[in-house]
This record gives C-alpha cells, structure tokens and sequence, in this order.
C-alpha cells in the first residue's frame, strides 16, 4: 500500500506551540505527533509548498518559525506557486475562503495530495471540492489509523 499524500496546513504545525489546557487543543496537538509518527514509519507523506513557506515566515514567534521550518522539511514533495494556483485559488474564494487558505487547498489539488489537514473548522465546512478530503487532524488519526482507511464496519 502506497503512503498517503498529507498537506498538513500551518494550523497543524503550530498545533503542539500552543496551549494544551483545552482538550480540543490538547487532542490536535497529539493527533499531530501520531501523524509524525506515521510519517517515520512510512504510512504517509508529507507535502509542502511554497505558501507554507511564506506564511511560516510571517509568524512573529522565532521558535515557532524555527519549529514549523524542521517539520516542513520533512516532506518529500514541494509545490512552488504558479498562475494555475493562483487561478484555482480564485475559485476556491468564491466559496468564502480566505486567500491564503484557497492558496493552500489549491497547492494540494495540484500536488495531488489526498488529505488536507486543518484545525481550521472554517475551510472544513467550506471547501467544496471533490480532489481533496479536508479534515481535521484528530479525525484523520480516527478514520485512519483507528479505523484503517474509514472503512470501519466494512467486511
């Protein structure tokens, strides 16, 4: 079985530099270790690009910056931004995305990731398009881990 391709967005990385005395926080944070976890062991890869690039060097916290940096260069796959992103990108604001988050989503349509991961509820109620499950982190770990692939219940 191939590994399967994760855009992790910058809300997922920063996940574990945030305060866990809220449980959801908290969940995020672990569901992003076991992430790294199955990234060691192979089960997945990551992807990168050029807009998480950019926005990690937007974040005013140098030890933030200097940990999502490490975690980035992980990925095997890069996406450099084009005018096909850019185009996509436009689309996906029409169903009330941010910018930078259309940005994002469209980065991982064209590098055929099959997972965009977010803590962002926001892009998981909006994003309407088909090439990506969006989700969040806690809920790839269930679907994916503990219930091998969503197919929980299926003989």
């Amino acid at each position: 079985m191939s590994p399967r391709r994760l855009y992790l967005d910058t809300s997922v990385y920063n996940r574990s530099f945030d305060g866990l005395s809220q449980p959801r926080v908290w969940l995020e944070a672990l569901a992003f270790a076991v992430i790294l976890q199955m990234l060691e062991s192979g089960s997945v890869k990551l992807v990168s690009s050029e807009v998480l690039e950019f926005e990690n060097s937007r974040n005013p916290f140098s030890h933030r910056r200097v940990g999502v940096s490490f975690y980035l260069s992980l990925a095997k796959d890069y996406q450099e931004l084009d005018e096909s992103i850019r185009k996509r990108a436009r689309v996906l604001e029409s169903q009330r995305l941010e910018p930078l988050d259309a940005l994002h989503l469209a980065c991982a349509e064209e590098a055929e990731a099959e997972y965009f991961i977010t803590c962002d509820e926001r892009i998981i109620k909006r994003y309407q398009g088909e090439a990506l499950k969006v989700m969040n982190p806690v809920n790839f770990v269930i679907s994916e881990v503990i219930g091998d692939g969503g197919d929980q219940g299926k003989q």
